[in-house]
């Protein structure tokens, strides 16, 4: 089920280190924006260096006032020392954070994984891409957080159901 991105200004934050991979991210998470009909106009795309980078980014983009959601993407693969667990441990905290303090949402895409065929596996095209699946997290959390902000929303109407795509 797919929620409605019409209307709706993204940007998607794409982190260089690792590019093969997070391309595959990028390239999945734009055909499912269009998909659920994001125009191109109101789709941005940014790059970072790396995952670490990402918190930062997404809360500069949060609190510009000009995203109604965020699309995180970036791959952090486990190498020969500790390197790997910090810098995942703080991409998520620090985007989960940048949600919770700026009311704008983000779609975690950032793959945390063992090695680079996971990485590859989880970005080629089509079901399983995990960016495609951060950006309809986005999306969904993004009308839900609307939904809820308006005045007497609960009392008027349920939040919008995403549609079935069959």
């Amino acid at each position: 089920m797919r929620p409605d991105a019409r209307g709706l200004r993204i940007i998607l934050l794409r982190s260089t280190f690792n590019a093969t991979v997070v391309d595959g991210l990028l390239a999945g998470a734009r055909e499912e924006l269009r998909a659920m009909g994001a125009r191109e106009a109101d789709l941005t795309v940014a790059d970072v260096p790396g995952a670490f980078e990402l918190p930062l980014a997404a809360a500069a983009a949060a609190r510009s006032g000009r995203f109604d959601a965020i699309v995180a993407l970036g791959a952090v693969i486990r190498g020969d020392t500790d390197h790997y667990e910090h810098i995942a441990r703080e991409a998520a905290s620090g985007l989960a954070a940048v949600a919770r303090e700026t009311g704008v949402p983000v779609g975690f895409g950032v793959l945390t994984v063992g090695e680079e065929a996971q990485a590859l596996a989880r970005s080629r095209p089509g079901l399983g891409n995990k960016g495609a699946e951060a950006a309809r997290a986005a999306v969904a959390t993004a009308r839900l957080v609307a939904w809820l902000g308006e005045e007497g929303g609960a009392r008027r109407r349920a939040p919008p159901r995403p549609r079935k795509i069959v």
